[in-house]
């Protein structure tokens, strides 16, 4: 049978090392080694050398075509041997296929991370000497969506998670020859065993009970059981979805998001002492020490027109605002506010602000899909059981 033998055109490795042009020198070493091997490779298939006459010959030889293999030095061609049935495949592109895989997932990394398409495309022509369009690399992101779509509807029913946390942030798309607003709705969790998860997200019009509804129904179809409780923020329509979405669940107003309503509404003067009561309110350690301040607050400054506007935003979430004094002194911390879910909107803000305007939905839930899924294993997965 065949050995592997090199026939190295010495005049033309000689000529490249003269001229200091050592990518010349790799490519040439490689594209002979390379070729030689694909001959082998036939030979062995053929079982029968060139013009030698065997009673185990399958085929004949039938010349070469050429391929060319993108590879981290760039651009190689090769002279890919054929035989005459065409059945001979090489398997030389079958295991250098990863480089073009490695090429793409850099492409796709790059992407996920916020950079542009225009800056990827340099980037990968400084390494590779290849110019991609901003187009290819526009398309490559398509290979997302198999992998995001799993993840978007993987089962919830494996797991109970007794907190859900839920917000919606507003990015731009293209629609109808049009740049329209839509919003990004996503859902968080803690664990019985107080770890994070990123549970799904969806994009829709504006923020509405109908939407909310469909979300929680799509959360829902996955498997999802009612929490103890929602973490969110005060949209009515939000609230509304949730009561009817999710029976016998509780409804935490995001506390941080409370207190900030409350002291917009409060006179920069003057205002130190009911500033005061309301940071001990919210400081109590026990729910009956919150409520037996909050009298005492309401009864001090209750006559004051000048509170009358911060007092009534007090009075009227109050309740819903201190449901996270219900559970557990251990988790407590962690569900009276949104502030978790606001640094995911935060790092997906980062990326989005790159693109600035989604060319339509599908792009912007493959993207934003990709972000969170990376958040997940890179921040969330890293995290041991949430501390007290």
């Amino acid at each position: 049978m065949t050995q592997l033998q090199f026939n190295l055109d010495l005049e033309l490795l000689k000529e490249s090392v003269m001229s200091s042009n050592l990518d010349t020198v790799v490519k040439s070493a490689i594209i002979l080694v390379m070729n030689e091997y694909m001959e082998k490779e036939r030979d062995d298939y053929l079982k029968a050398d060139a013009y030698e006459r065997s009673a185990e010959r399958r085929d004949y030889r039938n010349g070469y075509y050429e391929r060319e293999l993108t590879m981290s030095i760039g651009k190689i061609k090769l002279k890919v041997p054929r035989t005459r049935n065409g059945e001979f495949s090489t398997s030389i592109f079958e295991k250098y296929a990863r480089c073009d895989q490695a090429l793409v997932l850099s492409m796709l990394e790059m992407v996920i991370n916020g950079v542009s398409t225009r800056k990827v495309t340099h980037i990968v022509e400084q390494l590779c000497g290849e110019d991609f369009s901003k187009s290819f690399v526009s398309s490559l992101t398509q290979k997302l969506d198999p992998i995001v779509n799993d993840w978007a509807k993987r089962p919830l029913n494996l797991i109970y998670y007794p907190f859900v946390f839920v917000d919606a942030m507003y990015i731009k798309v293209r629609e109808h020859h049009r740049v329209v607003s839509k919003a990004v709705y996503i859902a968080t969790a803690i664990t019985e065993n107080k770890k994070r998860v990123i549970l799904g997200l969806s994009v829709d019009h504006a923020e509405s009970f109908e939407s909310w509804s469909r979300f929680f129904q799509q959360l829902k179809s996955r498997g999802l059981q009612s929490p103890k409780l929602v973490i969110s923020d005060a949209h009515k329509g939000l609230q509304k979805a949730i009561q009817r979405e999710f029976i016998g669940t509780s409804w935490q107003r995001c506390n941080v998001h409370f207190k900030r309503n409350i002291i917009a509404k409060l006179p920069k003067k003057d205002s130190g002492e009911i500033r005061m009561m309301i940071k001990r309110t919210f400081e109590a350690v026990t729910i009956e020490d919150m409520r037996k301040f909050k009298d005492e607050l309401m009864s001090q400054f209750g006559d004051n027109p000048k509170y009358e506007a911060a007092l009534n935003i007090l009075d009227e979430g109050f309740e819903d605002t201190i449901q996270y004094m219900e559970h557990p002194e251990d988790v407590r911390c962690h569900i009276r506010s949104t502030n978790s879910l606001e640094r995911l909107n935060q790092e997906v803000r980062r990326r989005e602000k790159v693109i600035r305007i989604f060319p339509n939905t599908q792009s912007a839930f493959r993207l934003i899909g990709a972000v969170l899924m990376q958040y997940q294993d890179t921040v969330y997965s890293k995290q041991k059981s949430l501390k007290k």
